[in-house]
């Protein structure tokens, strides 16, 4: 076996995973161009691929391997890092809309903007659920603002402005999780290492439209076999993605039907059309066949305009009307009368509808490779865009020591990687076990969960928030939060191993190694007698009863029962003492003979004082917190459990702020703390 060099950090190889073929580039950047140093494409000897999607992983895996092997023995390198692209098939887009309240009139600065957008992103996720109609894992391919509104008037850039009600629409692309899994599959299986990931129509735009275009409002077309991508831009940058799903094999399958060939012939046959000769061939019947391309022009008439109104209504859609001008890229582009039809269908001049190829030029060169056949605009637009670092989603972040998947362009933020790679925010914030409410001798009792594990986040070893930009390169270090336990308790452990006599449940006769549930009602009787009323006889000599009936007084395990200063004369059968949450239940034992004077107030138990609390501010609302019993600090995340918001359920960011600041949840809280968790 050859001697292989490594592949060098600035070594490019994009690989397009196409319905019909494997295309794969290497080169690197030289300048302000890439250089194409070589190409190799190899066609599905099957399908292996449905409408741009990877139906059998092994055999686009095999196919993939044998491209880069052939690429490997000519350029004397070993390829092991892979750029690619996600087929637009899958794409969702959807609208959102979110209002943001000010709670007085402020100028609008970035950070409330990133929110605002950020609620409609979610909105948009929340519909797209709902017509999914289930819980689909989506990943966020990017969006687009197409309208601010500042107390009810339209703008288009908030910064700066004032005003008391903020509102946004955007149109959010996402991408079912089940499409980025079996890319990556396919790679692995093929001994590759996904560098970078980026969307279909947005490589080919990259490719056929040059930055310095796009200024002007264009549409980058890409027919392919199984799907057609679209891609849009204006005003300097991409502002819409979609597809349709009528594409090449519509023609092919046409074909197909029309002359009785199978599908390898048929695609050879739409290839041959535009020459003049006849083309022959042999039908399934086993019958050599002649036929003209006049034939199978008038066959292909009918599926060839249902693919031109197909990429004019989505075009359209996403653009709100036809654009300045539109490339048709792709292997599909080549065919005769497309590009008048596409015209037509969008009421445009021919002149503006072109076939992409003749601008590659400006970002891309070769000394020995043809680049301006227009099905090579994906696959050089993959390559130049990791190349190039056109794209913020071409460059590598490690998550917990892997590559991270990556979409979105502009600045990425910490939670956005996260949701990226199917982590939730449920997983990215700890709460406190749920509470056990329990009513104990006629006093309300709360015992508090266990405390909830935050989250690790950390950027390069460093404490890093949600809201942290990450940049090419960091290396993020993710545990996911874990909730604390929810508080149990039987009822020996609530009345302590001293305690005897009786206990009630919920009026029942309680087993002491049961764990209580939350709302139970318990009674406690000392002692083995039945319960009964307490006496209202007149006073009488004390006696001392051989088993008194005591009064109800469940004790913690560690606090003994106190007893009340000995009165002077006999007196009934005292009700139970008012049971504090956060102190163990006092209440008077059974009369006794007089034996020492009274005792001084301050020889009380320490457990009888009112318990110190924290007094804090949640979300404008005061909040009182009792003294915790292991005398610890109250934590941000500590207050989880008062907001109202349900973690096991959350489709959107939390806000955490202290004061005004964004804090993290290990945060010590203070005295009139101002702290604000909501839903963004």
């Amino acid at each position: 076996m050859a001697e292989y060099k490594v592949q060098e950090k600035d070594l490019i190889y994009a690989l397009d995973i196409g319905t019909r073929s494997v295309v794969g580039v290497v080169g690197k950047s030289a300048g302000d161009r890439f250089k194409v140093l070589d190409m190799e494409l190899a066609e599905h000897g099957k399908r292996a691929m449905m409408d741009g999607q990877i139906d059998d992983i092994r055999q686009v895996a095999a196919l993939a391997r044998t491209v880069t092997e052939r690429l490997e023995a000519r350029l004397g390198v070993k390829l092991e890092r892979v750029c690619v692209a996600a087929a637009g098939r899958a794409l969702r887009t959807q609208r959102g809309t979110f209002a943001l309240e000010l709670p007085e009139e402020q100028a609008l600065e970035a950070e409330e903007i990133g929110r605002l957008e950020a609620g409609a992103v979610s909105a948009a996720e929340e519909a797209l659920q709902a017509d999914e109609g289930g819980r689909r894992q989506m990943f966020l391919v990017g969006y687009t603002v197409a309208q601010y509104r500042l107390d009810n008037y339209p703008l288009s850039n908030l910064q700066y402005h004032s005003g008391r009600k903020a509102e946004a629409d955007v149109v959010a692309t996402f991408l079912p999780g089940e499409v980025v899994e079996s890319l990556y599959a396919a790679m692995r299986t093929a001994g590759l290492q996904v560098a970078s990931m980026t969307l279909e129509p947005i490589a080919a735009m990259n490719a056929a439209i040059p930055a310095e275009l796009r200024l002007l409002n264009l549409a980058l077309v890409d027919i392919g076999a199984g799907t057609t991508d679209i891609a849009i831009c204006r005003d300097g940058s991409v502002v819409g993605y979609t597809m349709a799903t009528v594409a090449g094999d519509e023609i092919t399958e046409a074909i197909m039907k029309s002359f009785l060939v199978d599908f390898k012939t048929a695609e050879q046959v739409k290839r041959d059309m535009a020459g003049d000769e006849m083309i022959r061939c042999r039908n399934i019947l086993g019958q050599e066949v002649r036929i003209s391309g006049d034939e199978v022009s008038a066959v292909i008439q009918e599926p060839m305009g249902r693919l031109a109104q197909a990429i004019a209504k989505q075009v359209a859609e996403v653009n709100g009307g036809a654009p300045s001008a539109l490339f048709l890229a792709g292997g599909g582009s080549k065919l005769a009368g497309l590009r008048e039809k596409t015209a037509q269908a969008l009421e445009m001049d021919e002149k503006r509808v072109a076939i992409a190829g003749n601008n590659y030029a400006l970002s891309a060169f070769s000394d020995g490779v043809e680049l301006e056949r227009p099905e090579y605009a994906t696959p050089l637009g993959i390559a130049i865009s990791a190349g190039m670092g056109l794209l913020n989603d071409s460059y590598v972040v490690l998550l917990n020591g892997e590559p991270a998947k990556l979409f979105r362009s502009g600045v990425l933020k910490l939670q956005d990687i996260l949701l990226m790679n199917g982590y939730n925010y449920a997983d990215m914030l700890g709460k406190t076990g749920k509470s056990l409410s329990l009513t104990v001798d006629g006093k309300h009792l709360v015992l508090r969960g266990e405390p909830g594990t935050p989250a690790v986040l950390r950027i390069n070893e460093e404490e890093a928030t949600l809201s942290t930009v990450v940049n090419a390169g960091d290396q993020i270090r993710f545990v996911p939060a874990r909730h604390g336990a929810p508080a149990t308790k039987t009822v020996r452990e609530l009345l302590g191993e001293g305690f005897v006599g009786r206990v009630l449940v919920n009026n029942a006769e309680a087993d002491f190694d049961a764990p209580l549930q939350q709302g139970d009602v318990v009674l406690t009787l000392r002692g083995a007698a039945p319960v009964s009323a307490p006496a209202q006889a007149a006073p009488a000599p004390v006696q001392v009863p051989p088993a008194p009936v005591q009064a109800p007084a469940p004790v913690r395990p560690s606090v003994p029962v106190q007893a009340p200063a000995p009165v002077q004369t006999p007196a009934p059968v005292q009700a139970p003492a008012p049971v504090q949450p956060s102190a163990p239940v006092q209440t008077p034992a059974p009369v006794q003979r007089p034996v020492s004077p009274p005792a001084a107030p301050e020889s009380r138990p320490a457990t009888l004082l009112r318990p110190r609390t924290v007094n804090v501010f949640l979300n404008g609302e005061p909040l009182s917190l009792p003294r915790k019993e292991s005398g610890s600090p109250y934590y941000l995340m500590d207050l989880l459990q008062y907001s109202g918001i349900d973690f096991d359920k959350l489709d959107r960011p939390v806000r955490l702020e202290v004061n005004g600041v964004e804090q993290g949840f290990q945060y010590e809280l203070r005295a009139q703390d101002q702290v604000t968790i909501c839903l963004m």
